[in-house]
Parts: C-alpha cells; sequence; structure tokens
C-alpha cells in the first residue's frame, strides 16, 4: 500500500509538471514538461547518490580510515540482508545522517561528524539501521526523484509570468499566477508528504535490522536536540535535500503537519518505545565489542580517540 501511495503521489507531481507547462504554453508546453520530466527522472535515477554527496562534499571510509564505524555498516547490511553500500562521512558539526542510491546495490550511507561525536555505538548502529532500512525500501530513489521535480516545478513557476506577461488575454494572466503561486505550493506539499510516510517505515525497518528500538528513539533525541542548535548549511542553500535526513535539518521542519518534512520526533519516539516491548531485549551487533563508546572524540584525559572516530589514526 505504501508502494501504492508514492506512486500516486510521484504521479501527481508529473502531472502538476504537466499542468503548468500547459499553463504557460499551451499542449506544446505540457508535452515539453512531460519530457523534461522524464529526462530529469532518468538523470536523476543514474546519477541520485552522485548528486547528494557531491553536495555535501562526503569523503568516503574503509575499515582502515574508520574501523568501527564501518564495521556497523558492514554487520547491519548482513543482518538485513543487504549488499554492503559505500560508507561516508561528512565532516559537518551539525548531527545528521542520510542514505542515498538507486537501489541497493548501488548504495551509500553517509553521517556527519557530529552525529559520531554525539551517539554511543549502539546509538550509530541505530541510525545506520535506519538508513539501511530506506536502502531496502527503495526510498532513496524515490525521495531524490520527488526533490527533483518538485524543483523543477518551482522553478518553472518562476519564468511564468515572464513567458506569458505580455499576453493580453486576462483568463490566461489568470491561469498563470494560480500556476505560478499553486504548483509550487503544491508540489512542496506532496514533496513532504512522501518524506513523512516513509520515516515511518524506515524506523520501523531500522528497529529490526539493529534489533535495537530504543537505541534508535534515544539517537533521535539527541539528534533532534543537536540539529535545532547547529546549522546545516547544504539544506539552507537548497531546502529540497531537507527531507533526505534522519531528522529536520531545518527549524519548523517537523511536527506531523502538511507542512513538516518529517513525522514529529516525539511521535517517532513513541512508536519506537511501543517496539521495544515486542523485541525483548537487544540483539547485540558483537559481544566482543563496547555495548558504549564515545563517537568522535577523545576526553581531555585520554590520548586516544574513539572506535567511531573517522579521523583517527592509529
Amino acid at each position: 500500500m505504501n508502494g501504492f501511495k508514492t506512486t500516486m503521489l510521484l504521479a501527481a507531481l508529473t502531472a502538476l509538471f504537466m499542468a503548468l507547462g500547459y499553463t504557460l504554453g499551451g499542449g506544446g508546453g505540457a508535452l515539453i514538461a512531460l519530457l523534461v520530466a522524464a529526462g530529469m527522472n532518468l538523470f536523476t535515477f543514474w546519477n541520485a547518490d552522485k548528486i547528494v554527496l557531491r553536495m555535501h562534499n562526503a569523503r568516503e571510509v574503509d575499515a582502515a580510515s574508520a574501523p568501527d564505524y564501518y564495521a556497523i555498516v558492514r554487520d547491519l547490511a548482513a543482518r538485513g540482508g543487504l549488499p554492503m553500500p559505500k560508507v561516508y562521512v561528512i565532516d559537518d558539526p551539525h548531527p545528521n545522517a542520510f542514505a542515498t542510491g538507486r537501489n541497493p546495490e548501488n548504495a551509500a550511507v553517509a553521517a556527519t561528524t557530529g552525529l559520531l561525536g554525539m551517539l554511543s555505538r549502539d546509538e550509530v548502529a541505530g541510525v545506520m539501521a535506519h538508513e539501511l532500512a530506506h536502502v531496502r525500501n527503495r526510498d532513496t530513489l524515490i525521495m531524490t526523484m520527488v526533490a527533483t521535480i518538485a524543483g523543477a516545478i518551482s522553478m518553472l513557476a518562476n519564468f511564468g509570468l515572464f513567458m506569458r506577461g505580455g499576453d493580453g488575454n486576462r483568463a490566461n494572466m489568470l491561469a498563470t499566477l494560480l500556476a505560478v503561486f499553486v504548483a509550487p505550493f503544491a508540489a512542496m506539499i506532496v514533496q513532504m508528504a512522501i518524506s513523512r510516510q516513509r520515516e515511518y517505515g524506515a524506523d520501523r525497518g531500522g528497529a529490526e535490522i539493529s534489533g535495537n528500538p530504543r537505541a534508535l528513539a534515544s539517537a533521535l533525541a539527541k539528534i533532534a536536540g543537536g540539529a535545532a542548535r547547529i546549522p546545516n548549511a547544504v539544506a539552507e542553500r537548497n531546502p529540497a535535500a531537507a527531507s533526505l535526513y534522519i531528522v529536520p535539518a531545518l527549524r519548523g521542519g517537523g511536527g506531523d503537519s502538511w507542512f513538516s518534512t518529517h513525522p514529529d520526533t516525539g511521535n517517532r519516539i513513541a512508536a519506537l518505545e511501543e517496539m521495544a516491548g515486542e523485541f525483548g531485549e537487544p540483539a547485540p551487533l558483537s559481544a566482543a565489542r563496547p555495548a558504549r563508546v564515545s563517537a568522535l572524540g577523545p576526553r581531555p584525559a585520554r590520548k586516544r580517540g574513539s572506535a567511531l572516530d573517522p579521523l583517527r589514526r592509529d
């Protein structure tokens, strides 16, 4: 049912794009809009991961450069029956994470240094399990495509008045004004509806993969608090990217309203707490690894960095 709803919402975005093209250019404009939408979807299908990672200046890490962080993703991917994704770190104090890629075979997961420095090992595992659930559900491709089309609708609307501004037909001018102001708003609503719907599914999938819903709930509380205090430069430059993250990257991005990019964090935490009763005791990824470890940063009294420190060099 979720797949059907998402398909319908994606189709609604494409229809909006075509309707805007028709309003601005008649039948020819609608055809051009359809071709442009198809071209954007095709380009995004093959290049979604590259677009998002380059936008964040993400750098790839491996078992040598970030041993414990990489091991967490590797163990979770195996537990979730997924191919090993590429693993990235973003040098940014803003705590957040996302997944991208057109399918599980071409996926990537990324976390900021701010997130790794804030969470315990179990909490990092909960976050990465959430992102792997997005990969398993193929949410990453859909969300990137939706963001691309929504952005294109807004861009096309900005040219609307210039394209038809010299037309003396009052009806045409009213239609153009309606398209310019209504179409971007409707596109934003559809984009946000898809994002909120997907986050609840990824929370549940992440809890199933990690076996520890409470660790993910704890991580969401910490990340949401940190994200509200520390700005996200990428999301501020490109608001369409805000829907990619595990928690809202912009203020006002949550709350279970039509104008929210994410569900209310408190509601997500409550749902995870309910799931914890179903799961029983959490299943550790490896009994040989410590249950909790500082994610980034050596304490003042210590000389050696944490096992999750992506900058650590032994």
